[in-house]
């Protein structure tokens, strides 16, 4: 066993309770007073560190090695989802309609004890350690952007990381990638106004449902016919909203939805192949649009030799049999706005087991976590911390 493995599970009680407690009572992006009180006040019961608030909902907590070396910024978010939840533990959330159903309860705990295995030999320590619990991850502009662009955070940060809990990976694994990990994404938003009329005589409409129709469709040909077969591009229309009756032809059809993509260059183009069907289809059969087209969170780019840290680190501690390559995906995270400012490299730990019957998706009432889960996320961040630290060669 090592010496990390058994720090942590001399945690396994605490870790659970910070993370049952925080699953109690879950608040929603840029309402995490509750939840950023009970964290700096756990913190300042924690010898050694220096606790701010960065943010009137998040949490910086500062850890100062006993020898020179560089400084590193590791993330846990805290915010949790409006979702009702579907579970019946004894833990489960005061808070109607609100739910920690993305694993951020377990995120939180394990950056507690993170910090608690850290403070307790700050001898082990290089450098800097700085442990930010950050706000409003779940939505958009993200509490990750503020605190790049409206703090002092980021100033001095040499390498930062952060992990996610997987439902989906067995409880224990662990997996990293070098380079593109998580896509952007973006959103539209599209109105297409055409002429109401008679369910009976659409000679005499411009039918907007038939219109919008035609744009779903064929929006797909910007995927199939616009962009190539090794570039990774979705676009998927998630609302169609129109009409009142059965024998009405409304004036209007509302459509939203997200383009995600990895690559920051076809990113920048997808909003004019866009637009050019959506004018196109328009055009055709005289109707008008409006077209709101946001760009959400950055592509998130693992820097590959953090990665290849992380990958030496994950060996170490869980062995060859629970260390994976991750597979990428077109999610979405706000984690992307530290590596706008530092090299580093974002996660997996596996959460998902039938025992804790945690094999949930994210985002679902019944999303849960098997929390010996916790335990292997501290190791990785506690030994990330010591690693990462360690002055450059």
């Amino acid at each position: 066993m090592t010496a990390t493995k058994e720090r942590a599970a001399n945690l396994r009680e605490q870790l659970v309770a910070w993370r049952r407690h925080l699953h109690q009572h879950p608040e929603l992006s840029f309402e995490e007073h509750e939840t950023a009180g009970y964290i700096e006040a756990e913190l300042k019961k924690i010898p050694g560190l220096t606790v701010t608030r960065p943010t009137a909902t998040s949490v910086l907590a500062v850890l100062k090695g006993g020898k020179p070396g560089r400084t590193v910024l590791l993330r846990a978010d805290i915010d949790a989802l409006p979702v009702t939840e579907e579970n019946d533990f004894e833990f489960k959330s005061k808070n109607e309609g609100v739910m920690h159903a993305c694993g951020h309860d377990g995120h939180t705990a394990i950056l507690l004890g993170t910090a608690k295995m850290l403070s307790d030999h700050p001898e082990d320590v290089p450098g800097e350690v700085r442990m930010i619990f950050q706000h409003a991850e779940e939505f958009g502009p993200g509490g990750a952007e503020e605190l790049v662009t409206q703090t002092s955070l980021m100033d001095g940060v040499d390498v930062v990381t952060g992990l996610h809990l997987n439902s989906q990976l067995p409880a224990g694994m662990v997996a990293v990638k070098p380079g593109a990990f998580m896509a952007s994404p973006d959103m539209l938003e599209l109105k297409i106004r055409g002429k109401g009329g008679h369910g009976a005589h659409p000679e005499e409409a411009i039918d907007p449902i038939a219109i919008g129709a035609q744009v779903i469709t064929n929006l797909q040909h910007v995927v199939s016919r616009h962009v190539g077969a090794q570039d990774a591009l979705v676009v998927t229309i998630a609302k169609f909203q129109a009409g009142t009756t059965h024998n009405v032809i409304p004036d209007t059809a509302e459509l939203m939805g997200t383009v995600r993509t990895f690559d920051p260059a076809l990113r920048q183009k997808a909003p004019r192949l866009i637009e050019r069907v959506i004018k196109g289809i328009c055009d055709a059969h005289g109707a008008t649009y409006e077209l709101k087209y946001e760009f959400g969170y950055r592509p998130l780019i693992n820097t590959d030799w953090v990665a290849e840290q992380l990958r030496e680190i994950a060996l170490a501690e869980v062995g060859e049999e629970h260390f994976m390559v991750s597979t990428p995906t077109m999610g979405g995270e706000d984690f992307s706005a530290y590596l706008e400012k530092a090299p580093g490299a974002y996660f997996n730990v596996g959460s998902g087991s039938d025992e804790a019957d945690s094999r949930w998706p994210h985002h679902h009432p019944r999303f849960t976590l098997d929390e010996l889960s916790l335990e292997t996320g501290a190791r990785m961040l506690h030994e990330a911390a010591l690693k990462l630290t360690m002055p450059q060669q």
